[in-house]
C-alpha cells in the first residue's frame, strides 16, 4: 500500500464476499456434475441419524466425481426419535445431491426401517413415519436413477460419526 502511494493509487478493501464465493463453489460442483453424468455415473451418500437424551441430528457423507468429497453434519433443533433422524438424513443428503446437480443417486443409510419403507418391504404405519417416506417418495422422483440400500453400521462408520452423539 505504502509503494502504491507513490503513483497516487490507492488500495480499497473489497469487504465480505462469502456469497459469492459458495455461488462459484456451487457452479464449479455443477458443472463437475453435468460432466460425470452422461457416463452413468452415480452420487454415493451414506446417511446415519441419532438421538439421545441431549438431543438428535445427523451426517451426511457424499461421493462424487472426481473424487470429490462433501461432509456435512448437522444437530436438529427439535426432538426427535432414531428413526424420524434418519429419515431427516436422508432428506438432507438426498436435497443436497439435487443441489450439486446429480441425476442419479446411490444412497446407502445403516436404518433397516428407513430402508425398508423406502423399497416398500415394511409398511409405515406411523403417520410421522408415513409423511416422512412420502416426502422422499417425491425427492426420488427428482432423480432419473435412485437405489436406496441397507448397509451394516460398520459400512456406515463415517456418515456415524458425524451424526449426533454425545
Amino acid at each position: 500500500m505504502v509503494e502504491l502511494s507513490e503513483f497516487d493509487v490507492q488500495f480499497e478493501h473489497r469487504g465480505p464476499n462469502k456469497g459469492q464465493v459458495y455461488t462459484d463453489f456451487m457452479v464449479e460442483l455443477s458443472s463437475v456434475a453435468t460432466h460425470q453424468e452422461g457416463a452413468g455415473f452415480r452420487w454415493v451418500l451414506f446417511v446415519d441419524g441419532s438421538s439421545n437424551q441431549q438431543g438428535s441430528g445427523a451426517g451426511v457423507i457424499l461421493e462424487g466425481p472426481d473424487g470429490l468429497l462433501v461432509e456435512q453434519a448437522m444437530q436438529f433443533a427439535f426432538k426427535a426419535n432414531n428413526n424420524q433422524a434418519e429419515y431427516e438424513a436422508l432428506i438432507a443428503g438426498m436435497l443436497l445431491v439435487k443441489e450439486m446437480g446429480a441425476k442419479g443417486l446411490l444412497a446407502k443409510s445403516d436404518s433397516l426401517l428407513v430402508t425398508g419403507q423406502v423399497t416398500g418391504e415394511y409398511h409405515a404405519k406411523d403417520p410421522q413415519m408415513a409423511a416422512y417416506l412420502e416426502y422422499v417418495q417425491v425427492l426420488r422422483e427428482m432423480f432419473e436413477v435412485f437405489e436406496l440400500v441397507h448397509v451394516p453400521r460398520e459400512q456406515n462408520a463415517g456418515a456415524d460419526l458425524h451424526s449426533f452423539k454425545d
